[in-house]
This record gives C-alpha cells, sequence and structure tokens, in this order.
C-alpha cells in the first residue's frame, strides 16, 4: 500500500507530526497514541485506569479525532473498550472535546487530553454526553476484561500495547513502574469546573426532587382542604346543665286528715244516678212530638 502524501507546510500537519514524534520519543507507562497510518486526523490511544479508583486495574482504548482546524479547534473522543463510566463508541462531552470549543486552548495537545481522559474518568456522568453512571463493581468487572480486549484496527490488545510501552520505557531508560499522573497546571482549572458541575448536578438533582416533594404537597394542601372546607362542621354538643342535688329529706311529716267525720259518713253512702238527670223535660216531649206527626204523614201516604 502507498504511503499517503501529506501537505508538510500546513501549520496543522506540522503540529500533528510533532506530537506523535513527541509522543513516541518519550513515551508513559500509563497511556500512548499514534495517528493511524492512512489518517493523520485520527489517532488511535490506550491508557490505563486512574489509580485508586474502580478503573486501576483496567486498560482501555479509543479514538481521537483532529478537525481540520486542529489545534485552533479542540478533538472529539470516543472510548472503544466497555469501561462503565463512558458509552463505547459514542462521542463523549468534556470541556476538551468538540462540544465546548469556548474551554479549548491551542496550547494543549494529545497528551494533555490523554491525561486529562484518565482523571476523568473519575468524575460522575450527572447526565453527561457519552458518560455513564454504574456501580464500582461492574467497573472493576469491566475492568479485568479490558486488558484482554483487542482493536480490530491495532490487531493488538490492550496489555499487549501498554507493554509494548512500558519495554519503551525501560529502554530510554525510564522507570515502568505506574506512577500517579498528574493533570497539568492549565487542566486542573477546566478539572475544577468538571467537578463543580458533577456537584451541582447532584445538588440540582436534589434540589429538583425537593422542589417535587413541595409541589406534590402543595397539591395536597390544595385539594383536600376544597374536599372538607366546605363540609357541615358538627356543632359541639351543649353542656348539660349541672345536675340539681336535691337535699335529702331528714324527717317524714304526716299530713292532717282533711276529712271530718260528717265528710267520711257521705263517702260512704250509696250513689244513685238519675238517667234523665242530664236531659231536660221538655226535650223529651218534643222528640216525641215529632215522631208521632212523621208517623201520621207515612200512615196518610199509604191509605191513599
Amino acid at each position: 500500500m502507498a504511503t499517503p502524501k501529506f501537505n508538510t507546510k500546513s501549520p496543522t500537519i506540522k503540529r500533528i507530526l510533532r506530537e506523535a514524534a513527541e509522543l513516541s520519543n518519550s513515551p508513559s507507562p500509563e497511556y500512548t497514541a499514534a495517528p493511524l497510518d492512512s489518517d493523520l486526523f485520527e489517532w488511535h490511544f490506550t491508557l490505563r485506569g486512574p489509580p485508586k479508583s474502580a478503573f486501576a486495574e483496567g486498560i482501555y482504548h479509543g479514538r481521537i479525532v483532529l478537525p481540520p482546524a486542529y489545534p485552533l479547534s479542540p478533538p472529539s473522543f470516543r472510548f472503544t473498550t466497555p469501561s462503565g463510566r463512558f458509552e463505547p463508541n459514542r462521542e463523549i462531552c468534556l470541556s476538551i472535546s468538540g462540544h465546548h470549543e469556548e474551554t479549548w486552548q491551542p496550547a494543549w495537545g494529545v497528551r494533555t487530553a490523554l491525561v486529562a481522559l484518565r482523571t476523568f474518568m473519575e468524575t460522575g456522568a450527572s447526565g453527561q454526553i457519552g458518560g455513564l453512571d454504574t456501580s464500582d463493581a461492574v467497573r472493576a468487572r469491566l475492568a479485568a476484561s479490558s486488558r484482554s480486549w483487542r482493536c480490530g484496527v491495532c490487531a493488538r490488545t490492550n496489555e499487549e500495547i501498554i507493554a509494548e510501552c512500558e519495554e519503551r520505557c525501560r529502554e530510554a531508560g525510564e522507570s515502568s513502574e505506574a506512577k500517579e499522573v498528574e493533570v497539568p497546571t492549565e487542566l486542573r482549572m477546566v478539572f475544577r469546573d468538571e467537578m463543580e458541575k458533577t456537584k451541582a448536578s447532584s445538588t440540582q438533582e436534589g434540589v429538583k426532587e425537593d422542589a417535587e416533594s413541595a409541589e406534590l404537597a402543595e397539591g395536597f394542601v390544595q385539594t383536600v382542604p376544597e374536599r372538607i372546607q366546605h363540609a357541615p362542621i358538627a356543632a359541639a354538643p351543649p353542656l348539660a346543665p349541672p345536675a340539681q342535688v336535691l337535699p335529702t329529706p331528714t324527717t317524714r311529716i304526716p299530713l292532717p286528715d282533711s276529712m271530718g267525720p260528717a265528710a267520711a259518713a257521705r263517702a260512704q253512702q250509696p250513689i244513685h244516678i238519675d238517667p234523665n238527670g242530664g236531659v231536660p223535660p221538655w226535650l223529651d216531649y218534643a222528640i216525641m212530638s215529632l215522631v208521632m206527626m212523621l208517623v201520621a204523614i207515612i200512615l196518610k201516604i199509604i191509605l191513599r
């Protein structure tokens, strides 16, 4: 296959070639990156997980795509090895990536980006594009399997690629012992911003949950009283009057007998009831006369 020709007079090509040579001549046992032979704008990187984390035993592979205006515009990044922190084969959103051109500085390069990527793995996703929030157990399991993960383009496992980096470090007289790589001074501010965004996002989620709870409580307060505020209020039962305490008689006084001897004698005599005592005598005569007249009229009618 013929070697592609590049315009070496282009500032972008010069910058890319210089960074590739610097990474090759000054290798690190923690990470490595190089452009493809067929495309200087696409790089493949391999890096160890950040120490003292769930990713510490892992080795991860990914791609870097440089824009035509590099280094004036930031590159884009994606991991191809599953990690539990970033979605595989999806461009991720970081302050050093193409999602935030306003924070990118042309002085930063691929090495700076690799150091930042390792550090950013420890931050929370919090809704980040391409980010994942998984448990440490899942991340530790993926870290153990990541060492044997093989890139189809590089045709080597992640462990083999890092082993070659360690070999180059020994040849260069540098220690192959893993060292904790510090974030460069120019990226510490950006890293702090990422951490603050993570905390702010967590705080906002907590505030949102509190607001939702308050809204539910407010809705309950607004709806429930509507059902009960017009309900008739039962009047309190009137207080019973205090029971009157009657004095207990101390002596019994017999009532005097109002009936004398004459009254008693009259009470013992039998009572005679007159059947006509209550009807006047003239009324009886009037009734008898009417009856006789009626009988006479009836007889007169019959004899005709």
